[in-house]
């Protein structure tokens, strides 16, 4: 069984020139604006299921031969990846790691390049956010799969019992050995937050590789894009609304990558109340309230790792926290219940971005 990696909120509704260029997210130079110089090359869009959703791309190529053999080889790599990194299959290099930290509690674990690097990003946003996005938090997510299912709450020993092996900073990584440690015997990883953006990162890489410059990547929430179509000035994409009624935002990107986490469509009531598939790594249960964050960011994994924390964190701290760097931007509106008026909060870079 595949992993259902989720974040349901975005997708592409269009492709066209929305005005200027945007202003790169970081203060270096990055690539911008209309894409490459043939305008007359064809559009090509392709769909595969991979970690438990399906995966759109659009590019722009030479032809048809062109187009099929890039898609190949980057849903490829995306097929690889998620065997390395889903909880799912005990085969999986991330569950033999876990397996054998079991055996031996503490012992560094040499593991493969991609598994360290993705490990060692989500390391990053974890010390980022004070563990608000924490990919120890398999033993929580278990129990809440299970809630979820039965819908009845974890029972609160073994819940307890959980959040002892669950924190950051029980992970080591060495760089220059290449391995994990893991410091107690029980501990399960899970890159659910992460691991779309990764792999879109490594998908879209393998398409520059085969000179595809200008494409989008959409798996569920998690959208990466690089260079605009032909004749255009950037992506267009929709931020779904919180509620019926509500009206829907439009983005303009290029370069760049944006994540939405909410539970529009993955929730679960337990006792009349409404609580999210997003897992809070402090309680160890979904959130309540309605609420969507949306993150854009450079690279994939960036935004998708932190639009769960931006969902976890209390919007006005959110905000600060991706205010203060100069490679992200969020939006966050918040429904304490679902009559009440929803409460937007947004990063003064977010307003960029949006196509008015």
């Amino acid at each position: 069984m595949r992993t259902p990696w989720v974040g349901l909120t975005v997708y592409l509704i269009a492709l066209g020139a929305v005005g200027s260029v945007l202003a790169p997210l970081t203060p270096a130079p990055l690539p911008q604006g209309r894409g490459v110089p043939n305008k007359d090359l064809p559009r090509f869009a392709f769909t595969s299921v991979h970690m438990g959703t399906e995966w759109r791309m659009i590019l722009y190529a030479p032809d048809k031969a062109a187009a099929t053999q890039a898609k190949t080889a980057a849903f490829d790599r995306v097929a690889a990846l998620d065997q390395t990194m889903t909880d799912y299959d005990p085969k999986s290099e991330l569950m033999r790691l876990c397996s054998a930290n079991d055996a031996a509690p503490g012992k560094p674990i040499v593991v493969s390049d991609d598994l360290f690097r993705v490990l060692a990003h989500a390391q990053e946003i974890s010390a980022e956010c004070d563990g608000a996005f924490d990919v120890t938090v398999g033993p929580l997510v278990k129990l809440w799969r299970a809630a979820r299912k039965s819908k009845q709450l974890p029972d609160p020993k073994a819940l307890a019992a959980a959040k002892e092996l669950v924190g950051f900073n029980l992970v080591t990584l060495d760089p220059k050995a290449k391995t994990v440690a893991l410091k107690k015997a029980g501990m399960r990883l899970d890159l659910g937050g992460i691991g779309k953006g990764f792999a879109a990162d490594e998908a879209m890489a393998v398409l520059k590789k085969h000179g595809i410059p200008s494409a989008l990547i959409a798996a569920s929430g998690d959208i990466t894009v690089s260079d605009a179509p032909p004749d255009k000035d950037n992506w267009v994409v929709e931020i779904a609304p919180i509620g019926k009624g509500q009206p829907a935002r439009y983005l303009k990107l290029t370069n760049a990558s944006v994540s939405t986490s909410g539970d529009l469509f993955q929730f679960v009531e337990i006792g009349n109340v409404r609580y999210s598939h997003v897992l809070d790594p402090k309680t160890g249960l979904g959130l309540t309230g309605r609420r969507s964050a949306t993150v854009i960011a450079r690279p994939g994994w960036r935004a998708d790792a932190m639009t769960k924390a931006a969902s976890v964190l209390p919007p006005e701290q959110a905000v600060k926290w991706i205010e203060a760097r100069t490679d992200a931007a969020a939006y966050i509106v918040v429904k304490a219940t679902d009559d009440a008026k929803p409460v937007a909060t947004e990063s003064e870079r977010f307003k960029q971005f949006v196509l008015e």
